[in-house]
C-alpha cells in the first residue's frame, strides 16, 4: 500500500500524456496478500489496467521466508519482463520485492528509476535499498540529503533528480478532504475526537527480531497506561511480524475499549487520520515523512527509521528499553502541534519525475562513473537528549538584585534574568513570581524541561535541605554578632548582613563620601559615577584608614558568624562567593585562627571560581532532588 501511495500519482501523471508516455503496471508481493488490503483492487478501482499479477510471497513471516519470496519473484518476473521489454522501469523504495524486481531488470539490461534511493533508516532495509539504488540507472530522490547520499555511493550527478515525494504532491495540494470527522468516527467510532487519539503503527525490525517484540510490548504497555483511544495497524509481513502479532493479543488489545485494532486502511484515509492525531507511534516512515507534512507529533521508536531526515515534529526514542521512557514520550508529544514540515516535498514532484523521464536518451549508454563527496551527519531531536537538559529554576534574593537562571542538570546556566531588588517583600514576592513566569516561559522554546525551584542560601545534610519548622531555616546571613550593632535590613540590629553585606558596604561609603571622608589621592571617580563598596575597598587600599576601620569590622562581624557555624555544624571546607568573596578571605581566614575552637582553627577558606554559585547552589538542590527519585 505504501508503495502505491509514493507511485499512484506518478502513474497518474503518465496517464494523462498517452501521446508521450505507454504505462504497464506489475503488481506482485503483498499488493495481492488479502491480509495486507489486497492494494491491487485500489489499483483497479483507479482505473488502471494490471498487465502481470505475480503471486511471489512465501507464508512464514520468518527470515527464510522473506528469501523465498525473493527467489520466488526472480523465477516468475523474466517472463513477464521479457513479454512487456520496457524501457524504464520505475520502482519504488526498499522492500524485499522491490529488489528483486530491480535485480531481473537489471541483469536484463532494463532501465531502472529508483524512486527514494539514498536514504537512511538504519535497519535491513537500508541494505535493501542501497542495493537498488546500485542497480538502477536513475534516480528521483526525496531530500538533499539523500541526494548527496547518493553521489557518496558513486552515483553519477546527471542521473540524479532531486524531485521530493510524489504523496506529498496529494499531501500538499489545496483540494483538502472536508469529511476528515467522518473517517475519523468510521474508524475510531464516536468516541474518535479530533487530536485527541493515537495512531500506532510499528514494524519489525528484521536484524533483531526480539528486540522489535520486547520494544512492541513496551509499547502497547505504554498505551495503555496513557489511556488514550488508539488506533493501532498490525505490523508489515517481514519476519517477526508473527510473534508482535501474538503479544498484540496475549494483551487483549483487539478486545481494548480504547483500542481499534486493523490490518489496512486505505492510504487517503489513513494519511487523514494521521493529520488529525492527537500524536503518531511506532516506527513507520509515515511518521518520519507524510506526518511531518501536517505538523502531527511523532514518536519514533527503536532503531528503524532513526538515520531518516525529519522536523521537529519528530521525537526519537532510539533505546526504548523501558514502558516509563516511551510514557514520558507520549506526556511530551500528546496533543502538541508542529509547523508542517516540507523536508521531503514541496508538492511538484510529479512533474519534476515525468520532465526528467522525458530527458533519459534510450540510447545513453548504462554505464555509470563515480565520485565521492562529504555528506554531514544527520541531526535530530532525541528523548534521551531531552532527559538530559532536565533544568531547574535558580533563585538568588540579593540585596541589590533579584536574580533568577534556568539552570541544566548539567550545571550550565541557560538564560539568566536579573532586576533590581524591590523595597518592600509585596513588590519583591510579585517579580520573584514574574521573573519565575517568564523562564518558565523561555524554557520551553530553550527545550529545557523544569523539575523545580531552588531558593539560594540552605543547609544540606545528607543529600536534604533543612527547612525547619516554618521552611525558614538557615538564614545564615542574619545570624547576630552584635547586640548594638548598626540596623538591619530584617528590623533587627547586629546580624552579619548588617556589617559585611555589599548593601552594608555601600552605605558606609555613601556616608564617608557625604563627610568628605572617602577621597584619597589616587582615587579617580567621575561625579555622576554611584558610590559603591568597591570604592571603599579601593579607599582603604589606598590608606584611607576610615575606609580601613570599616571593612575591619566588617570582616570581623563576617568571620565571627562563620566561627558560630563552624562550631554548630563543624565542616571540612568554607567557600566564600560573590564580589567581595577575595577582599574577605584573607582576614576571615586570620580571624578565625585566633578566636575559633581549636578543633575548628585550620578549616580552609578559599573562594569559588564558578560563574555564579548562589544560583548553582539552589539548583543544584532541586535537580539532586528530582533526578534521584524519578531516574
Amino acid at each position: 500500500q505504501t508503495d502505491y501511495s509514493k507511485l499512484a500519482p506518478i502513474m497518474f501523471g503518465i496517464k494523462t500524456h498517452p501521446d508521450e508516455f505507454e504505462l504497464e503496471v506489475v503488481v506482485l508481493g503483498s499488493h495481492l496478500i488479502d491480509d495486507y488490503g489486497n492494494t491491487f483492487r485500489m489499483i483497479e478501482q483507479d482505473d488502471f489496467d494490471i498487465s502481470s499479477k505475480l503471486h511471489t510471497i512465501v507464508r512464514g513471516e520468518d527470515e527464510a521466508a522473506m528469501v523465498e519470496s525473493v527467489g520466488l519473484a526472480l523465477v516468475k518476473l523474466p517472463d513477464v519482463l521479457q513479454r512487456l521489454r520496457p524501457d524504464i522501469l520505475v520502482v519504488h523504495g526498499d522492500r524485499f520485492d522491490a529488489l528483486a524486481l530491480a535485480t531481473a531488470a537489471a541483469l536484463m539490461n532494463i532501465r531502472i528509476l529508483h524512486l527514494e534511493g539514498g536514504e537512511v533508516s538504519g535497519t535491513i532495509d537500508d541494505s535493501i535499498r542501497h542495493a537498488i539504488s546500485k542497480l538502477a540507472h536513475y534516480h528521483a530522490c526525496c531530500t538533499r540529503r539523500a541526494e548527496q547520499h547518493l553521489i557518496a555511493m558513486c552515483e553519477d550527478h546527471s542521473r540524479i533528480l532531486l524531485a521530493g515525494c510524489p504523496s506529498y504532491d496529494k499531501l500538499l495540494s489545496p483540494n483538502h478532504r472536508d469529511d476528515y470527522m467522518d473517517i475519523i468516527k468510521s474508524w475510531l467510532g464516536d468516541q474518535g475526537q479530533e487530536c485527541d487519539y493515537i495512531v500506532a503503527l510499528q514494524h519489525p525490525v528484521t536484524t533483531d527480531i526480539q528486540h522489535s517484540i520486547k520494544i512492541y510490548g513496551l509499547m502497547l504497555d505504554a498505551l495503555l497506561s496513557f489511556n488514550k483511544k488508539t488506533l493501532i495497524l498490525f505490523p508489515n509481513i517481514d519476519a517477526g511480524s508473527k510473534e508482535m502479532v501474538r503479544v498484540m493479543r496475549k494483551k487483549g488489545i483487539e478486545q481494548h475499549p480504547n483500542f481499534r485494532a486493523v490490518k489496512h486502511i486505505p492510504f487517503e484515509q489513513f494519511i487523514q487520520l494521521v493529520s488529525h492525531a492527537g500524536c503518531m507511534i511506532g516506527n513507520s516512515s509515515c511518521g518520519v515523512r507524510e506526518a511531518g507534512a501536517f505538523g502531527t507529533p511523532v514518536i519514533n521508536l527503536g532503531s528503524r527509521q532513526t538515520g531518516r531526515e525529519t522536523g521537529e515534529n519528530v521525537l526519537h526514542v532510539r533505546d526504548a528499553d523501558t514502558q516509563n521512557k516511551i510514557y514520558h514520550a507520549l506526556e511530551l508529544q500528546f496533543g502538541k502541534r508542529y509547523p508542517g514540515s516540507k523536508i521531503y516535498g514541496d508538492g511538484n514532484a510529479v512533474p519534476r519525475i515525468l520532465k526528467f523521464l522525458r530527458t533519459i536518451d534510450l540510447n545513453e549508454s548504462l554505464q555509470k562513473t563515480f565520485c565521492f563527496p562529504t555528506v554531514k551527519d544527520c541531526i535530530s531531536q532525541d528523548i534521551d537528549h531531552i532527559l538530559e537538559t532536565q533544568s531547574a529554576l535558580a533563585i538568588d534574593l540579593g540585596g541589590t538584585n533579584l536574580r533568577v537562571a534556568i539552570v541544566s542538570i548539567r550545571g550550565k546556566i541557560v538564560k539568566k534574568y536579573t532586576l533590581p531588588n524591590p523595597k518592600n517583600h509585596k513588590d519583591r514576592m510579585q517579580l520573584i513570581l514574574k521573573m519565575c513566569a517568564d523562564a518558565m516561559r523561555d524554557s520551553v522554546c530553550l527545550n529545557c524541561r523544569i523539575l523545580g525551584v531552588g531558593i539560594g542560601g540552605g543547609i544540606i545534610h545528607d543529600n536534604e535541605l533543612i527547612h525547619g519548622s516554618t521552611f525558614c531555616a538557615a538564614e545564615l546571613g542574619h545570624i547576630m554578632v552584635s547586640l548594638e550593632g548598626p540596623e538591619c535590613s530584617c528590623g533587627s540590629r547586629g546580624c552579619i548582613e548588617a556589617y559585611a553585606s555589599g548593601m552594608a558596604l555601600q552605605k558606609e561609603a555613601k556616608r564617608l563620601h557625604d563627610e568628605d571622608l572617602l577621597l584619597v589621592e589616587g582615587m579617580d571617580m567621575k561625579l555622576t559615577e554611584p558610590i559603591t563598596a568597591a570604592h571603599l575597598i579601593n579607599a582603604a587600599r589606598l590608606g584611607n584608614c576610615k575606609a580601613d576601620a570599616v571593612l575591619n569590622k566588617a570582616s570581623t562581624a563576617l568571620a565571627v558568624g562563620i566561627i558560630n557555624i563552624l562550631h554548630m555544624v563543624n565542616p571540612t571546607l568554607v567557600i566564600l562567593s560573590g564580589i567581595l568573596a577575595s577582599y574577605y578571605q584573607a582576614p576571615v581566614q586570620h580571624i578565625i585562627s585566633e578566636r575559633a575552637l581549636i578543633s575548628t582553627q585550620n578549616i580552609k577558606i578559599v573562594t569559588s571560581e564558578l560563574e555564579e554559585p548562589a544560583l548553582l547552589g539552589a539548583a543544584s538542590i532541586v535537580l539532586d532532588y528530582a533526578t534521584r527519585r524519578l531516574y
